[in-house]
C-alpha cells in the first residue's frame, strides 16, 4: 500500500516522459520542528551545517532551496532523514507499490546560475527502512554542491543524459546505461554535464535523506 507524502500542487513533469509528482510541500515546517525537538537554536545549526542563520530561517520557511549538500549536512546535525521526517505511524507493510504519477518528490539546489535537482522517491517512509532509493532528475546546469560522506554504500544507474561523478577526487564521466557504485565514505558530488535533463537511478544503504 502507497503513502503520498505532501500536497498535489504545483506537479511537475520531468523531461524524457517522467509523470507529474507530489512535492513533499512542508519540509522546511519538519525541519524547523526537528531543530527545535532537538533543542538547538538557528544560530546553532547554522554553525554546524556552515551557513548562515538567515539562510536557514528562509529554508525552514520554504523561502530558499538547500543544495543538496546543505540539506544532507542539515539532516545529519539534526540526526534524522526525510525518511524519519516523513515516516508514517502505521505498521509499515510487507509490500509497498508506488504508482508512477504519485511519487513524492523533494526539489533541492534550485537558485542563481545552477538548475534544480529533484529527488523522486521511490521507496516508501517506513521509519526503520534500511535500502533508500529515489531517481535523481537534475536540470541543465545543476549540481550537488560540494562533497557529500556519510556511512553506506550507494549504487546508481544513469537513465538519460550525461553526468559527471567525483568520489574521492576521481571523475568518472557517465552516460545512458552506465551504472557506478561506491562506500558512503567517499567524499562524492555529481553534476549535469547534458545541455538538457539528465536522469539518476540511485540507491543506497542505509537510508540517508
Amino acid at each position: 500500500m502507497s503513502t503520498e507524502i505532501g500536497q498535489r500542487e504545483d506537479p511537475m513533469t520531468a523531461a524524457g516522459g517522467a509523470p507529474a509528482q507530489s512535492t513533499m510541500q512542508d519540509l522546511g515546517a519538519r525541519l524547523r520542528d526537528r531543530r527545535k525537538a532537538r533543542g538547538k537554536t538557528l544560530r546553532v545549526l547554522a554553525d554546524e551545517v556552515g551557513c548562515s542563520p538567515s539562510m536557514l530561517s528562509k529554508i525552514e520557511t520554504d523561502q530558499a532551496t538547500p543544495s543538496l549538500r546543505t540539506l544532507h549536512r542539515i539532516l545529519a546535525a539534526l540526526d534524522t532523514s526525510i525518511v524519519a521526517l516523513f515516516a508514517s505511524d502505521g505498521a509499515e507493510d510487507e509490500i509497498s507499490v508506488m504508482r508512477a504519477d504519485e511519487r513524492p518528490s523533494v526539489r533541492v539546489s534550485h537558485g542563481g546560475a545552477s538548475g534544480a535537482i529533484v529527488l523522486e522517491r521511490l521507496t516508501p517512509t517506513f521509519p526503520e527502512l534500511l535500502l533508500d532509493a529515489n531517481i535523481h532528475t537534475l536540470e541543465p546546469g545543476a549540481e550537488s554542491g560540494g562533497d557529500i560522506q556519510h556511512v553506506g554504500q550507494e549504487l546508481g544507474f544513469i537513465l538519460q543524459g550525461r553526468v559527471e561523478l567525483f568520489v574521492n577526487g576521481q571523475s568518472h564521466f557517465l552516460g545512458p546505461g552506465d551504472s557506478f557504485f561506491f562506500a558512503s565514505n567517499l567524499p562524492h558530488r555529481y553534476r549535469n554535464i547534458d545541455p538538457g535533463t539528465s536522469r539518476i537511478l540511485w540507491v543506497a544503504t542505509p537510508a540517508t535523506f
